[in-house]
């Protein structure tokens, strides 16, 4: 059972975890509200493990209702009040956050924290009898397996995309599985995953869709897209962020059903691998964020060679 904490007690465990040898944030434990939504912790982005320590992609805030900044504590996400989907969202990966007790909580519900007059899509809204969409994690619930907390909060409905099915369960299942795999117990990943662009094909539909639900609040994604860093697990993560001793995934993949239904290359994430810097300006040229940045927290000199990498 998750002992209940206030805001203040949490605040004043953070400070104390901040004066040990290594700033780390502590996923293991969360603050609820009443109705279940999470505190906001404004925690400082140089903690190590901190699940915007690569940056801020698009300079998200509280404000933009096309760039609306969520801190789940699990992940952050950018959320656009307009495609009723999230842009991106930002966690933290280790073995201890995936190699927990924690079941699959399955409680896909509607996110309250939403300000007010948002549409918040309910868990009923990707209907996959009528679309053929999944409703596809952002951040995945076998990445948070440390607690029931951190399983439940991956199943608000804002960490959701309508994905195809054959891309969810196929190529995008084996890209987290290898993610996980390769960490082991001495590596440790901050990840990002979005998504750009409007039509995709569902299982078992014809037509590309660009809306689901009913009165079509929800955006399908035309492109599905995750980077990895990956370093090992030591203190001064930023700092510890180098051409020669990162790996780094980007794939870049098509939200349409019928590609990933064969066999072969087509249906494996590697035949989508490509770099950071062309991801950047796939999603540069398909969206408003002309500044968008998914190493802004690392120096210029060393995000250069980072961004020109493909993995192989």
């Amino acid at each position: 059972m998750i002992a209940k904490l206030t805001r203040k007690s949490v605040l004043a465990l953070l400070i104390l975890a901040a004066s040990c040898s290594k700033d780390v944030v502590n996923k293991s434990n969360i603050p609820t509200r009443p109705g279940g939504d999470t505190v906001k912790l404004n925690i400082p982005v140089t903690l190590d493990n901190n699940n915007l320590l690569l940056g801020n992609p698009t300079t998200a805030n509280a404000i933009l209702e096309e760039d609306f900044l969520i801190d789940q504590y699990f992940y952050i996400e950018s959320y656009s009040k307009s495609r009723a989907i999230p842009n991106w969202t930002s966690w933290h990966l280790q073995s201890e956050d995936y190699n927990g007790t924690a079941k699959r909580q399955d409680d896909f519900r509607p996110y309250t924290g939403l300000p007010a007059g948002w549409y918040a899509v309910g868990a009923g809204d990707f209907n996959y009898a009528s679309n053929g969409f999944d409703r596809g994690h952002n951040c995945p619930s076998g990445d948070r397996t440390s607690s029931v907390a951190a399983n439940s909060s991956t199943f608000y409905m804002t960490n959701m995309i309508p994905q195809a099915s054959s891309l969810n369960q196929v190529p995008w299942s084996n890209l987290e599985d290898f993610i996980r795999s390769t960490l082991g117990s001495s590596k440790e990943a901050f990840v990002v995953m979005g998504s750009y662009g409007k039509g995709g094909t569902g299982s078992g539909q014809t037509g590309v869709k660009e809306t689901i639900d009913n009165a079509g609040k929800i955006v399908v994604p035309r492109k599905v897209w995750k980077i990895v860093v990956i370093i090992d697990k030591q203190d001064g993560d930023l700092a510890r962020i180098h051409s020669n001793n990162t790996t780094v995934i980007a794939v870049d993949m098509p939200n349409r059903n019928e590609l990933y239904t064969g066999s072969g290359k087509a249906t494996a994430w590697r035949g989508y691998l490509t770099s950071v810097k062309n991801l950047e300006d796939s999603v540069k040229a398909n969206t408003s964020f002309a500044n968008f940045d998914l190493m802004r927290n690392i120096n210029d000199s060393i995000k250069v060679k980072l961004k020109a990498q493909i993995f192989q």
